[in-house]
């Protein structure tokens, strides 16, 4: 059983309540807390030692990275973060230095977004650190992405570059929140998630609610220089399928009308010049991911990363 079959199972039967406007199945939870403009957004996400980082990988990077996680999320959402609670399950001997400078990382990227950490809980974990967080953010009303949403006939847009993210990029990333709020308040945005799983793994689920599909254009998908410096000296997978699957990019993966590809593209370079945009195929009314080489058009099967499904 993967993560999604279990996730299927766990939810079949939760109890909900009408303040609840989406529950699972979305970058966050958005709640009707009776604020008259805007949504709560709620995001729970957790970091383990030999999952998401090593024994190795400096603490503050550690703690940049769990935040950075349920920032992107809100991102996604087009939302902005407001407060966070701090989980942090601990084996019995442990390095406070290394647990502060932890603290460092997470606290260093908190203030650079306005997060006040409101707290948390301490727990023991036998043989690896863990840490969770929970967040609250807000929303305009107006403005709230959902990830359900596509037409067909819509372009597919990515920001930034693709791929090789274990280079560094999956620890230093930057969430998108000017850039998700941005584009809820200038365009109509149809449906949004960050990239977390890799492109191939996320992308079905903008297209799962309506049934579509998507026809993806190999040469404009932005492959970064990482990918292609691990697929030349280390040889690992080709540049293309590392963009595709190599997960923890945590760019922006959103649709609109094709009628507001071009002008998206122009007020894009204008207002984020150091940010690349890419349109990188368009959304079809037949299921499945298909991608558009120079030679063919072919099924694209390659999966994104899916926990307990042995990636």
């Amino acid at each position: 059983m993967n993560e999604f079959e279990l996730i299927a199972r766990l939810t079949r039967t939760l109890p909900t309540a009408e303040c609840v406007r989406v529950g699972p199945g979305d970058d966050c939870a958005v709640l009707d807390l009776g604020l008259a403009s805007e949504f709560v957004l709620f995001k729970t996400d957790a970091v383990v030692e030999g999952v998401h980082f090593t024994a190795s990988t400096p603490p503050a990077k550690i703690g940049r990275k769990a935040l950075g996680r349920c920032l992107s999320d809100i991102a996604a959402m087009a939302g902005r973060p407001a407060c966070a609670l701090v989980t942090l399950a601990l084996p019995r001997q442990f390095d406070a230095a290394f647990i502060e400078a932890i603290y460092d990382g997470l606290n260093t990227l908190a203030q650079n977004h306005a997060v006040a950490i409101a707290g948390g809980e301490t727990t023991t974990n036998p043989d690896r650190i863990l840490v969770s967080i929970a967040m609250l953010g807000l929303v305009a009303k107006d403005r709230c992405v959902l990830r359900a949403g596509a037409q067909p006939g819509d372009a597919i847009f990515v920001t930034g570059e693709l791929g090789g993210s274990l280079a560094g990029k999956h620890l230093d990333f930057e969430p998108r929140l000017n850039e998700a709020r941005w584009l809820a308040g200038n365009f109509p945005v149809h449906c949004m998630i960050d990239i977390s799983d890799g492109l191939a793994g996320d992308l079905p689920h903008l297209l799962a609610a309506n049934a579509l599909g998507a026809e993806l254009l190999a040469r404009a998908i932005p492959v970064s220089a990482a990918a292609r410096r691990a697929a030349a000296t280390l040889g690992a997978k080709p540049p293309l399928l590392a963009a595709l699957t190599d997960g923890e990019d945590f760019e922006l993966l959103f649709t609109v009308a094709g009628r507001d590809a071009v002008p998206l593209i122009d007020a894009w370079k204008a207002q984020f010049p150091g940010l690349p945009l890419s349109c990188i195929g368009k959304v079809t009314e037949t299921p499945g991911l298909r991608l558009r080489t120079e030679h063919a058009v072919e099924p694209l099967t390659a999966p994104g990363y899916v926990h307990f499904a042995g990636n």
